[in-house]
């Protein structure tokens, strides 16, 4: 991994105290207290909406995850305009992640743009952009 395209995230926290109840995961889990939650599961979600070919965006604090219509998931971090696939016409892609208690850490890939009617992203490895029209709208709203 590029350590150049690697950044490490605080999470979202609400200022707005909550009784919290911890949940036990399967094993080898970490325990997951109530306004927590692991980016690993957001992503499987992710997939698994590319998987089925259906758009969807999820706004996690500076995070978003979208899926298209044609199979593609994505991650990006709005404040520093990152991001990495995880998903390809409905197949998952690999993704590094690091997931602590109060930060995570993602292996991105490259960076995106919001350019008229089009999500645009360049891949810092191999140079290629992809051009992205769906789901623009509601990612415009979050972006």
């Amino acid at each position: 991994m590029n350590s150049s395209m690697a950044h490490t995230t605080k999470r979202a926290t609400k200022t707005k105290r909550t009784t919290s109840r911890t949940i036990k995961r399967g094993l080898g889990k970490r325990m997951v207290k109530g306004k927590n939650f692991r980016l690993a599961d957001k992503i499987r979600y992710i997939q698994r909406k590319a998987a089925d070919y259906d758009a969807c965006v999820v706004s996690i604090g500076q995070v978003v995850l979208f899926s298209t219509a044609t199979g593609d998931a994505w991650v990006v971090d709005r404040s520093e305009q990152l991001a990495v696939r995880v998903a390809r016409e409905g197949d998952p892609e690999p993704i590094h992640i690091e997931d602590t208690e109060t930060t995570f850490r993602i292996g991105w890939k490259g960076k995106y743009r919001i350019d008229a009617d089009a999500f645009v992203y360049l891949d810092a490895y191999t140079g290629w952009i992809t051009s992205i029209f769906s789901p623009i709208e509601e990612l415009a709203e979050v972006l």
